[in-house]
């Protein structure tokens, strides 16, 4: 389809979900949330998005135990999903995951050692960064990954560099408390990404959507699609709720990228335009279409045309 607007489609779509938390066995997350359905919810949410994305970024807490079932079960739900829009699934280690079996599972090669990798998406470099400390849930980068991330980015990617990783390099003002489990020593990786081709720094770990800026570069922070944290909680010090979970999508433009928080369940619509007004403005000049939707006294404006369904 041709653009509507000024400007032109984006050169890379990318879905980036956090915190599924699989578990293993169908068990239920604090006896409570199926993280299992709450996944596949948002997959097929995913699904109904007309620009299918190119790579799907998971940031972290894959599996709320670390179980190799669980992992198992999360590649089930995913890979098929992803193979049918033709996309390439990208992971991150989180908190609650384990990297023996994580890597494992996920990548047919048990180690202990922290799980970075790089992913090219049509000239798009994806930086999987592992922030996990094991025995511990905050977030740390050693020096010997700095300087692997330093090398990594010496060389500028086509279309420039996402870093994705669990623990957001951020301030959590809503809720202070998590700053306790936040990334440590953010300076040190400001210092590496400073003046490089990195484009956006993408996380997850506190359950709610934020957005922010590091070294320069914008922050955006997903929800989770198991339980959410709220905000802003009612004599609470924090509030894990099951709802308004989300996803974020990237449109990856030449000079910029627009997130958009997307609700993992839809909602009743209350007002709306079926398929067929995109068909009916597909006809028209670019003037006439500019006139139909953006004059008030249209008659797509005034009723004086239908296109209910």
């Amino acid at each position: 389809m041709e653009p509507l607007g000024e400007h032109p489609h984006p050169g890379h779509v990318i879905a980036h979900i956090s915190d599924p938390h699989l578990l293993a066995g169908g068990a239920l997350q604090y006896g409570q949330i199926d993280t299992v359905e709450h996944l596949q919810r948002a997959l097929t949410r995913l699904g109904q998005i007309e620009m299918p994305p190119q790579a799907i970024v998971f940031t972290g807490d894959l599996a709320d135990e670390g179980e190799p079932a669980a992992y198992a079960r999360l590649r089930a739900i995913v890979e098929p999903a992803a193979a049918a829009w033709g996309a390439q699934v990208i992971w991150c280690m989180g908190n609650h995951d384990e990297r023996e079996p994580y890597s494992r599972e996920l990548f047919g090669e048990e180690s202990a050692q922290p799980q970075d990798r790089v992913h090219d998406v049509a000239g798009l470099r994806i930086v999987a960064l592992d922030t996990t400390v094991p025995g511990w849930h905050h977030g740390a980068l050693d020096p010997d990954q700095l300087t692997w991330l330093t090398g990594v980015l010496a060389t500028p990617a086509e279309h420039g560099t996402l870093l994705a990783m669990h623990h957001p390099p951020i301030p959590v003002p809503m809720v202070p408390e998590a700053e306790l489990i936040a990334l440590h020593d953010q300076r040190a990786l400001a210092e590496v990404v400073h003046g490089t081709d990195v484009r956006a720094v993408i996380g997850g770990h506190f359950h709610y959507t934020s957005f922010s800026t590091f070294a320069g570069v914008p922050v955006s922070v997903a929800s989770a699609t198991c339980y959410t944290l709220d905000p802003a909680p009612d004599g609470r010090v924090t509030s894990g709720v099951d709802g308004a979970h989300a996803f974020t999508m990237l449109h990856v433009y030449a000079d910029r990228i627009v997130h958009t928080v997307v609700p993992a369940q839809g909602s009743p619509e209350v007002v709306g335009f079926p398929a067929s007004a995109r068909d009916l403005l597909l006809t028209l000049s670019p003037q006439e279409r500019f006139e139909m939707v953006s004059r008030k006294d249209s008659p797509l404006n005034t009723g004086a045309i239908s296109l209910a369904d």
